[in-house]
C-alpha cells in the first residue's frame, strides 16, 4: 500500500544483523580478527565465499555482515566489521577437554582447523574460549592462567564465572575461561558473544595508543618552537622578519594538521572501541570474587591510562590548531598594517611627483605658449613684409614693425587659448 524508504529494509535488518546465537556446554571457542582495508576484505568476502563451495555450503550473500555455515561437526561464524574481519570456530564437543583440564588439546594443536580460514589481513586478535560445566571441584586456575594477571568474576546474576589472564598462550591465543552454573544454551551464546567482543574491542582500542605514543614527540617539538616563534614577535619588527615568522608559523599548521587528519581516524574509533568495551562490562553485570580484579577494574586500570593518552594527545593537537591560527592571524595583521604604510607612503611618494610633473607641466606649457607665440609672430612678420610692397602700390602705408609689434599680444592671447582648451579636453577624458 505505501512506498517503503530505500533504507528502510537495511535500518530495519541493523538490528538482527549479528543476533546471538545459542551455545550448549560444554564448548570451546577459536576467535580470530584480522584488520582489513576495503581491497582486502572484498577479496576476503571472496575468498570465505570459495571456501564455503569447497565445503558444498551457500556463501554469503552479496551485503550479508555475518555468514553461518557448518563444516564437519564444527560451526564456522564469519563477519565482517567497519576495519576488521573475525572468524569464530565452535569445534565438536568430543575435542572439547583431554585429561579433564580446559584448553588441552592446546590451541597450537587445531592448527589444522585454522588452516582452513582465509588470512585477509594482519591478525590483531586471537581467542581460545572454553565453556565448561562448573562442578564442585575447583579448577587449578594457577595452571591455566598468570596468577599476577588473572581477573576473575561472577556473572549473568551468579549462573557463570568467567576468567582470564589476557596474555597469549604459546600458541598466540588469549585464554578465556567460562564456568557455567546453569545457563540457558541462549544465555551461554549471549555471554559468549559479549566476552569475545570486550576482548576484540579493547584490543582495537589500544591501537590508538602507538600512534599517540608516535605523535607524541611532534606535538612537543610544534609546542616548543610555536612558543619561540611568539617570544621572536614580540621583538620582530619589518615586513621581512614578520613574513619569515609567519611563513614559520604556516608551516608548523601544515605539519600539525597532516598529523591530526592522518589520526582522525584512529583516534575516533579507539573513543568508540573503549565505549562499546565499557558497556558491554556493564551489560555482563560483574560481581567480584574474593582475591581477584573483575574484567572492568583489570581492564579500566590498564586500559584508561592508554586512552587518556589518547585524548590528551588529540587535545593537544586541537588547542596547538587554535593557538597556531590566532598568532598567524596576528602575524598577519601586522604585515597588513606594515603592507598598508607601505602603500600610504608609496602614494605619498606618487601625490610628490604628480605634483612636481604638473608644475613642470606648466612651466612647459608657458614656455610652449612663449615659443609658439615667437613663431607665429615671425609668421606674421614675414607675411607683412612680403606684402608690404603691393600695399605701398596700392596707397596703404603699413609700417612692419609696429604691425608685428601689435600682432603679439593677440598671438599669445590666442596659442594660451588654444594650449588651455586641449589640457581641459584631456582632463574630461581622464
Amino acid at each position: 500500500m505505501f512506498q517503503d524508504h530505500p533504507l528502510r529494509a537495511p535500518v530495519l535488518a541493523e538490528l538482527h544483523a549479528r543476533p546471538f546465537l545459542p551455545v550448549a556446554t560444554p564448548a570451546r571457542i577459536l576467535h580470530v580478527a584480522f584488520l582489513v582495508d576495503r581491497e582486502q576484505a572484498a577479496a576476503d568476502r571472496a575468498a570465505f565465499a570459495g571456501l564455503c563451495a569447497a565445503r558444498g555450503q551457500p556463501g554469503p550473500a552479496r551485503e550479508a555482515k555475518q555468514h553461518r555455515v557448518a563444516f564437519g561437526g564444527a560451526i564456522l561464524r564469519w563477519e565482517r566489521h567497519a576495519e576488521f574481519t573475525t572468524y569464530t570456530w565452535e569445534l565438536p564437543s568430543e575435542d572439547l577437554i583431554d585429561g579433564g583440564l580446559p584448553f588441552h588439546p592446546a590451541s597450537g594443536a587445531l592448527v589444522g582447523t585454522l588452516a582452513q580460514l582465509p588470512q585477509p589481513g594482519p591478525l590483531l586478535v586471537a581467542v581460545d574460549l572454553q565453556l565448561v560445566t562448573d562442578t564442585a571441584d575447583s579448577l587449578a586456575l594457577d595452571r591455566l592462567f598468570d596468577r599476577s594477571s588473572l581477573a576473575r568474576s561472577d556473572v549473568e546474576d551468579g549462573f557463570a564465572e568467567i576468567a582470564t589472564d589476557f596474555q597469549p598462550d604459546p600458541s598466540g591465543f588469549v585464554r578465556i575461561l567460562v564456568r557455567d552454573r546453569g545457563m540457558t544454551s541462549d544465555a551461554s551464546g549471549a555471554l559468549i558473544q559479549r566476552v569475545l567482543e570486550i576482548e576484540t574491542y579493547r584490543t582495537l582500542a589500544l591501537l590508538g595508543l602507538p600512534e599517540a605514543q608516535r605523535l607524541a614527540p611532534t606535538v612537543a617539538k610544534i609546542e616548543n618552537e610555536l612558543g619561540a616563534i611568539t617570544r621572536e614577535m614580540r621583538e620582530s619588527e619589518g615586513l621581512v622578519a614578520n613574513n619569515r615568522l609567519l611563513g614559520a608559523l604556516t608551516s608548523l599548521a601544515a605539519e600539525l594538521e597532516a598529523d591530526a587528519a592522518a589520526a582522525l581516524f584512529r583516534f575516533g574509533a579507539t573513543r568508540a572501541y573503549e565505549e562499546i568495551v565499557t558497556q558491554r562490562l556493564q551489560v555482563i553485570g560483574e560481581r567480584p570474587i574474593s582475591g581477584y580484579p573483575t574484567w572492568q577494574q583489570f581492564l579500566l586500570r590498564r586500559l584508561q591510562p592508554a586512552m587518556r593518552t589518547c585524548q590528551a594527545i588529540e587535545q593537544r593537537q586541537a588547542n596547538l590548531s587554535v593557538k597556531l591560527t590566532s598568532a598567524a592571524n596576528l602575524l598577519r595583521t601586522r604585515v597588513d598594517v606594515e603592507l598598508e604604510q607601505q602603500n600610504r607612503d608609496l602614494l605619498s611618494s606618487m601625490n610628490r611627483r604628480a605634483r612636481m610633473q604638473l608644475r613642470l607641466q606648466q612651466t612647459v606649457e608657458g614656455l610652449s605658449v612663449a615659443a609658439i607665440s615667437y613663431y607665429v609672430v615671425s609668421l606674421v612678420h614675414y607675411v607683412l613684409e612680403g606684402v608690404h610692397p603691393a600695399l605701398e602700390e596700392a596707397g596703404l602705408h603699413v609700417n612692419v614693425g609696429i604691425a608685428t609689434a601689435l600682432a603679439v599680444p593677440f598671438v599669445a592671447l590666442l596659442i594660451w587659448s588654444v594650449v588651455r582648451r586641449i589640457r581641459r579636453g584631456h582632463a574630461d577624458e581622464g
